[in-house]
């Protein structure tokens, strides 16, 4: 068994918001919506492999401590820095020993963890 995607909420008018955020600042690989799937409901990416990230526009508000994390095999300081330099807020997490990581939020509230592993 093996995780193949996370689906987390966004603003029911924010497509362009978030494909500037995951797509430009994250520089995620959005991928077409399945047939009879409504496009205009959804935004899905990339995340490595075969993984992706499904985004649901409805309005819901995001959990607060609950958190997906997106790991790089390296550029995790030069990524703090673009998003830093992009005024989104980044902070420390609690040390992992052999994972540098920081976390953020999305333009819609979704936390996100990103990390270094290898």
């Amino acid at each position: 068994m093996r995780l193949q995607h996370v689906s987390i909420p966004i603003a029911a008018d924010g497509a362009e918001q978030a494909r500037a955020f995951y797509g430009g600042l994250l520089g995620l690989e959005e991928r077409d919506v399945p047939p009879r799937l409504d496009p205009a409901a959804l935004v899905w990416y990339r995340a490595g492999g075969d993984l992706e990230l499904h985004l649901m526009l409805l309005d819901e508000r995001p959990a607060e401590k609950a958190h997906f994390c997106l790991a790089l095999d390296d550029g995790l300081d030069a990524l703090r820095r673009r998003l830093e330099e992009a005024g989104v807020e980044t902070r420390d997490a609690t040390e992992i020993v052999g994972r540098p990581r920081f976390t953020c939020r999305d333009p819609f509230g979704n936390l996100i963890e990103l990390a270094r592993l290898g």
